[in-house]
């Protein structure tokens, strides 16, 4: 951790970002116009290289709309088979270098068989059922406590106000309850069923762990789904990721204009 500290400060000299972003699959070209640093994740020591199609893999520092930030153009994630700390360490990272607000963004498949394809939700609770938690191990008592509290792990006011945001832009705002698997193969119609039984609206293969420890962090967590494509048996047709990637694309426009409603306002 010191290493990649020293590292990125190097990199960034005075600049303090007080607001993350973790971009998710064809949710990246947000961090396209923002003027400032630009770091590889291959790079940066104790970083990983992200290997899913739609993931630059880069840290972007700068401003947007005035407010100090670090970007993910990309994130790692449990499949590609790294251990469950080195998919979270970014946001450790973040917590370091000053960040007191996260936002995690994701494309997920729609569970709840009243959302469509280029729906937005806003993420109000999760179910991990990735058969791993982040903060197994030795606990660093330097961010957060060893049995941290998980009541609201999604900020109940970012997420109002995130809703409202989006409706006066005259989107599609659903808000729901997020559910995650390890991957990399979709779920099949009997796990979606079981899903929606549990009460999930939507189902990815990411946001959980860096969701998880950012709140044992302590920071103000707000999570976004891209709903781009119906899970196994919602409807009669096979799931690609090209589908995801060309869902998330098509409503990328809306998607940002939500995230700089958001930004301005936090």
């Amino acid at each position: 951790m010191k290493e990649t500290i020293e590292y990125i400060q190097k990199k960034i000299k005075d600049f303090k970002p007080e607001i993350g972003l973790i971009l998710g699959s064809g949710l990246g070209d947000f961090a396209d116009n923002i003027e400032g640093v630009r770091i590889n994740y291959q790079d940066i020591p104790g970083f990983e290289k992200s290997t899913v199609a739609g993931h630059k893999g880069q840290l972007v520092f700068g401003e947007v709309l005035g407010k100090k930030a670090v970007v993910m153009q990309g994130r790692f994630h449990f499949y590609e088979g790294y251990h469950i700390s080195r998919i979270v360490f970014p946001v450790k990272v973040m917590k370091k270098l000053g960040v007191e607000t996260l936002i995690i963004t994701n494309a997920a498949g729609s569970v709840n068989k009243e959302y469509n394809a280029g729906d937005l939700m806003v993420i109000t609770d999760h179910i991990n059922l990735m058969g791993v938690n982040p903060l197994i191990g030795e606990n660093d008592s330097t961010l957060g406590d060893r049995f941290p509290d998980m009541s609201e792990v999604y900020n109940h006011k970012l997420a109002k106000m995130a809703k409202e945001k989006g409706m006066a832009l005259g989107l599609t705002i659903r808000e729901g309850i997020y559910a995650a698997m390890s991957g990399p193969s979709y779920e099949t119609p009997a796990e979606i069923n079981m899903l929606r039984i549990m009460g999930a609206d939507a189902v990815g293969m990411s946001t959980v762990p860096e969701a998880l420890v950012a709140n044992y962090c302590g920071m103000k967590v707000l999570g976004i789904s891209c709903i781009t494509n119906s899970a196994a048996g919602v409807h009669p047709s096979r799931l690609s990721h090209i589908e995801v990637v060309e869902t998330a694309a098509r409503v990328k426009d809306s998607f940002m204009k939500l995230l700089m409603a958001v930004l301005e306002e936090i």
